[in-house]
C-alpha cells in the first residue's frame, strides 16, 4: 500500500516529478498533512498539468492569506501585552513567517503560540482577557489540569476574530521527564524590532524536536520534520548539539536529524541508525494515497507513548481514570 513517502519525495526534490505523477495521491496526502501550501510553493514555476497548476495557485493564495492573518494576530497580542513590558516570544509557524524563514513559505498556521516568563502568566492572562480573548475549556478539571500540570495556560479564543492563542511558559509539560531551560530560551531570543521576539535558530530546532518527539503522538509529524529540514537549510546546525544537551533534549534532536536526513536528504552528518527509527518513519508516513490514516496499531502505540512521556505512571492512571469517569 502507498504511503506519504510520495509527498516527502516531492518536497525534497520537486524537479523529480513528472507529468504522469499520481497527482491525486500527492495532493490529497499534502492536504491531509497540512502541507498543500508548502507543496504549492515548492512546485511553483515547474511544468504541471493545467488543473494541478490552478489548484496549487489557489493553495498559494490561501497560504498567503494565512500568513497575513497569523502576523495580524501576533500584532493584536503584542498590543494587548505591551503595557506589561514582559518578553513575548512567538513560536512555531507564526515565528517562522515573522522571521522570514523558509519554513514559513506556504506553511499552514493554526493557533498563535507565544512564550512568556512563568512569573508573568497571571498578568498576561488578565491582559488577554481584557482585550477580548475568552477561555475555551469550561470544564473545571481541564482548566485545573492545564494550570497545574501543563506547559501552557488553558487555550484562549478571541470572541470576535475566532482565533486561538496558546500561552506557553516552557516547551514541555512540567510532568514530563525532561525539563528544558525556559529562561535560556527567553534570554537568547532574537528580537523582531517590534517588542516581539523569536527563539534563537538552535532553540527553534530544539523546540521543534521536542514538540515532535517528546510531546505528542507524531500526528502531523511530516510537517514538523519539514520545518526542521528548512530551519537547518536556513541556519545550519553549528552549536546545536551543545544547545540540545543544555535543554536535556539530545536524544530527540539526534533522532530528528536522522529522520530528516532519511526523508529529505537534509545536509547533516550521518549518525548511526537506531532500530526504532524505522517505527518512527512508519508512523510519520502513515497515510494512504487518498490521504486517509493507515497503520492503526502503529498510531495507537505512539498515542499511548505520548501519554507515557507526559506523565509518571501513577499520575497518568489517575488522569485517565478521571477523564473516563467524566466522559
Amino acid at each position: 500500500m502507498a504511503d506519504a513517502l510520495i509527498l516527502a519525495r516531492a518536497l525534497a526534490d520537486p524537479q523529480s516529478l513528472t507529468l504522469d505523477t499520481d497527482w491525486v495521491g500527492l495532493i490529497t496526502t499534502a492536504r491531509a498533512e497540512l502541507l498543500l501550501g508548502t507543496l504549492a510553493y515548492r512546485l511553483d514555476g515547474l511544468p504541471l498539468p493545467e488543473d494541478v497548476a490552478l489548484l496549487l495557485a489557489d493553495a498559494r493564495a490561501a497560504a498567503e492569506n494565512g500568513r497575513r492573518a497569523a502576523l495580524w494576530e501576533a500584532e493584536m497580542a503584542r498590543r494587548a501585552l505591551a503595557p506589561l513590558d514582559c518578553p513575548v516570544l512567538l513560536l512555531k509557524g507564526t515565528a517562522f513567517v515573522a522571521a522570514g524563514l523558509t519554513a514559513g513559505r506556504g506553511r499552514s498556521i493554526g493557533d498563535l503560540d507565544i512564550l512568556v516568563p512563568r512569573g508573568s502568566l497571571d498578568a498576561v492572562e488578565a491582559a488577554l482577557l481584557a482585550a477580548g480573548w475568552e477561555w475555551v475549556k469550561p470544564d473545571p478539571y481541564d482548566d485545573a489540569y492545564y494550570r497545574r500540570w501543563m506547559h501552557e495556560l488553558p487555550p484562549l479564543i478571541h470572541r470576535e476574530r475566532d482565533r486561538m492563542i496558546d500561552v506557553h511558559h516552557t516547551i514541555l509539560p512540567p510532568t514530563a521527564r525532561i525539563t528544558p531551560d525556559a529562561a535560556a530560551l527567553i534570554a537568547d531570543a532574537q528580537p523582531l524590532g517590534n517588542a516581539l521576539s523569536v527563539p534563537s535558530p538552535n532553540d527553534m530546532l530544539v523546540h521543534a524536536a521536542a514538540h515532535l518527539l517528546a510531546d505528542g503522538d507524531l500526528a502531523g509529524a511530516l510537517r514538523n520534520l519539514w520545518d526542521i529540514h528548512c530551519l537547518i537549510e536556513d541556519h545550519g546546525i553549528d552549536g546545536l548539539a551543545a544547545r540540545a544537551r543544555h535543554h536535556g533534549l539530545s536524544r530527540e534532536v539526534d533522532r530528528a536529524l536522522r529522520l530528516v536526513r532519511r526523508l529529505f536528504g537534509t545536509p547533516v552528518p550521518e549518525m548511526p541508525a537506531r532500530w526504532a527509527d524505522v517505527l518512527y518513519l512508519r508512523r510519520v508516513l502513515a497515510r494512504d494515497d487518498w490521504g486517509r490514516p493507515i497503520r492503526p496499531f502503529t498510531r495507537l502505540a505512539f498515542y499511548i507513548r505520548s501519554h507515557w512521556l507526559r506523565m509518571p505512571p501513577a499520575m497518568l492512571a489517575r488522569h485517565l481514570w478521571t477523564k473516563w469517569r467524566r466522559a
